[in-house]
């Protein structure tokens, strides 16, 4: 008798053969289309989560261009990410209200609570941080983005509370160790 498995491990990551497969369909769709290379390269950073060398190196091949001139395209738009990035994209707002309420100190209070720089990414995959220029909430300044999620008035003090709404949930095996 077999048995299934239901925990969290049979829900195993894609392998890089189905990324690719993945990949190579939004090429053949987009490749013909006028401007279709920033619609393929941002569907290829949500199937990849980011945007590896080998995906641009297929880009500019299917798109008959450059490594160099989609390596460019790339960098130029914040968007996109050549390097993996976390669960949850952290974004503090530095711009001029921010900064006065004290935005860069509810950076440096986040970089130490995360254990990274900005453009980082947390070993276990959950974090990013970046920085941003004012995200329209300047009367509640100083604000952050937690992926789409706007926290506004935020204290240094409360980084780790408004943190731990995002960390992974224990596993039920997590919970019964003593």
């Amino acid at each position: 008798m077999t048995k299934t498995c239901t925990c969290a491990c049979a829900e195993a990551a894609p392998d890089e053969q189905e990324l690719m497969g993945r990949l190579e369909e939004v090429l053949a769709e987009q490749k013909d289309k006028p401007g279709g290379l920033i619609p393929a390269l941002q569907t290829a950073q949500a199937i990849f989560g980011y945007l590896p060398e080998t995906v641009l190196r297929r880009v500019a091949q299917a798109f008959d261009k450059s490594y160099s001139e989609v390596a460019g395209v790339v960098s130029f738009y914040s968007f996109f990410s050549t390097v993996p990035r976390g669960k949850y994209l952290v974004r503090v707002c530095l711009g001029t209200a921010c900064y006065v309420r004290g935005g860069n100190e509810v950076l440096r209070a986040m970089k130490d609570k995360l254990g990274i720089d900005v453009g980082g990414t947390t070993p276990d995959r959950q974090f990013s941080l970046e920085v941003g220029r004012c995200f329209g909430a300047c009367g509640m300044a100083p604000v952050l983005m937690v992926n789409d999620d706007l926290h506004q008035r935020v204290k240094p003090a409360k980084l780790g509370e408004l943190l731990e709404k995002y960390r992974a949930p224990a596993t039920p095996a997590q919970e019964a160790r003593p």
